[in-house]
């Protein structure tokens, strides 16, 4: 009998908890966070690169396209985001020129770049994915190679 009502009382709580309007009073993270995707968690956004940058030559497209991902504050896809975001070189190690469209508005908390362009050659290049209200991502470093 007071295991059932153990379980009545958890029970009750949560959807006391899940009904609540006055829930940011009851929890420290403002409510329950279900599912994902829309910006669930309570603080800034990271982005993070899926897919990095490869080994191209001077001057051609960098392949596969580059992809940056904007997570939420819990680590979840924020498909809810609604800056854009700048990819740049972060080291630059022979004064080489990024091109191509700099600034991409993501996808459901996806954005692709996938005509970058880097002008010189070197080895140790490094990008820098950033956007307002999140923090910014730093890639692997990757080789651009002579023509």
């Amino acid at each position: 009998m007071g295991m059932r009502l153990s379980y009545m009382a958890v029970a009750v709580a949560a959807l006391l908890t899940a009904a609540c309007p006055y829930d940011h009073l009851l929890t420290s993270n403002r409510g329950i966070a279900i599912g994902g995707g829309g910006g669930g968690g309570t603080g800034p956004d990271a982005l993070a690169f899926t897919v990095q940058p490869s080994s191209a030559t001077a001057g051609n497209i960098i392949t596969p396209a580059i992809q940056v991902l904007v997570r939420d504050s819990l680590g979840l896809p924020d498909s809810a985001f609604a800056g854009n975001i700048t990819m740049s070189i972060s080291v630059n190690p022979v004064g080489g020129r990024l091109s191509g469209t700099l600034s991409v508005a993501p996808v459901r908390g996806i954005a692709l770049f996938g005509d970058l362009v880097i002008s010189t050659s070197g080895a140790g290049y490094v990008l820098q994915a950033s956007a307002p209200g999140a923090t910014s991502a730093s890639s692997s470093s990757f080789t651009i190679f002579s023509q």
